[in-house]
């Protein structure tokens, strides 16, 4: 790049414009030398009447001190994801998320670069999330006597009776989580995606004084670096462009419970500042410099191992310490397959009574494959299956036929004489392993390796097979197709 005026030319103007984040770059002048279509779009002005112009003169409304780009020109520092929100020239409001570097060549400062995205309707999403969250806690009153369901934000529907199963991982677990219960120690659980970790938390809150608050639970996955901070901690007026006055969860589950699920997604610097929370009982709004006391039990769920986790560098080692004073881990279906009768009754009820259905039972070969197979989806892909049989099943028996396709081809697959290796080598868990892996790739070879097809196709939620995908090693080289 000779200079920053020629930034738009060639293959580099053709890679900009098929990002969906807005891209502007200014020179040392503050002059504006590229401005991708993402960024036209957003701000309602036309590529043409933006570039050459002082970043002043297409915003007006903005000054030397509330502009990004000419901050950054000043301090050759760079603002990292920093919420702000804006009018364009349509006069939409809208809320940016953004980031602004300064450009170099050669050591010397050439210009600035700003990357910003629409979050308008996701910090919507986020802020209706909290008013709900808010209405719920706030109409919580001693002289109404309210269904306990109401009273736990109608979140904390299960206890330990709705844990089924009777293997001894499961027993055990049960056991030392009720044990636990009436502490206010933070807990991490942890466990595959669908075994069950919320089913054993709101018991755990049930079970516990905090019972009688409210219970809160937040995706640490679900949103942004800067929006989850508002989510969590709250904000206080002016802490940014839009903000205002509003308690976090933290507040909001004052004297109950609040479950972070997924925590090592959460960003390392929220991370550190939820280990502030943990260590001083009291939370800090963003923007605000007043400490305000809670009394939440922090509970944190992963889908991995902690400790590689920790290795991975993915959850701080010092919060992992502070967390994993109390820690449970949620047992695979597969490790615990002779529960899986009484996981196909419980839900077999359920759907009866949901569905209006009349099945009673699954047919012989139904139960055998029931048993044979690995179930990487756990209790939530076992739940799935029945509901889909139940959808689709007449009389009282689900059969081989009312399952999704994919468990009906490895069914079929482990039945052929070749796959079985009638020699005896081999062992049926990796023979099964083998199986699946073989229906997963056929299926995504046939739906041109479009994941929501191939999805659909195997009669699976996408989530599912995604999740299969990741775990067979094949995610990687399918998911830039889909």
């Amino acid at each position: 790049m000779e200079n920053l005026s020629n930034t738009g030319d060639g293959y580099l103007d053709l890679v900009f414009d098929l990002l969906e984040d807005a891209v502007q770059i200014v020179n040392c002048a503050g002059m504006t030398v590229y401005y991708n279509r993402a960024a036209a779009e957003m701000d309602g002005l036309n590529q043409e009447d933006v570039i050459g112009k002082h970043i002043l003169q297409v915003y007006p409304s903005l000054t030397l001190e509330t502009s990004s780009l000419l901050q950054v020109l000043e301090t050759e520092k760079p603002i990292l994801n920093q919420q702000q929100s804006i009018v364009n020239s349509l006069g939409k409001a809208m809320t940016l998320l953004y980031c602004t570097y300064p450009l170099y060549q050669e050591g010397k400062l050439m210009g600035a670069c700003d990357i910003s995205r629409n979050i308008t309707k996701m910090k919507e999403l986020s802020e209706r999330v909290l008013d709900l969250h808010a209405e719920l806690v706030d109409s919580k009153s001693p002289n109404r006597k309210k269904p306990r369901a109401f009273l736990t934000g109608g979140l904390a529907r299960y206890t330990f009776n709705d844990i089924i199963g009777q293997h001894e991982s499961i027993i055990n677990l049960k056991v030392k989580a009720q044990r636990i219960a009436g502490s206010s120690s933070p807990i991490l659980v942890y466990g595959e995606t669908g075994t069950g970790k919320e089913l054993v938390v709101q018991s755990i809150h049930n079970a516990s004084p905090f019972k009688h608050g409210p219970f809160i639970a937040q995706n640490c996955a679900a949103f942004p670096v800067t929006l989850l901070e508002s989510i969590l901690f709250g904000t206080v007026k002016g802490s940014f462009t839009g903000a205002e006055d509003k308690p976090g969860l933290f507040e909001l589950a004052d004297g109950g419970t609040l479950l972070l699920d997924e925590i090592n997604s959460m960003p390392m610097e929220l991370q550190s500042k939820l280990l502030r929370v943990l260590q001083e009982g009291a939370v800090r709004r963003v923007g605000d410099t007043r400490m305000r006391p809670v009394d939440t039990r922090i509970v944190a769920c992963t889908n991995v191992e902690p400790e590689k986790a920790v290795q991975k560098k993915e959850l701080r080692i010092d919060l992992y310490y502070r967390l994993n004073v109390v820690s449970l881990r949620v047992p695979p279906l597969r490790e615990r397959k002779s529960d899986i009768p009484a996981l196909t009754d419980y839900f077999i009820k359920m759907y009866n009574n949901k569905l209006g259905c009349r099945v009673n039972r699954l047919s012989p070969e139904a139960s055998q494959m029931f048993m044979n197979y690995s179930w990487p989806g756990n209790v939530r892909e076992l739940q799935h299956a029945i509901e889909h049989a139940a959808n689709v099943v007449s009389g009282p028996v689900i059969g081989l036929e009312h399952f999704p396709d994919h468990l009906q081809q490895i069914h079929k697959t482990i039945l052929d004489d070749e796959a079985l290796n009638m020699n005896g080598q081999g062992n049926l868990p990796e023979l099964l392993r083998k199986v699946e892996m073989k229906c997963l790739t056929q299926a995504m070879e046939k739906c041109g390796f479009n994941i929501s097809r191939a999805a659909l196709h195997l009669g699976i939620p996408r989530q599912t097979l995604q999740y299969k995908l990741k775990i067979f090693g094949i995610l990687g080289e399918v998911g830039k197709s889909s």
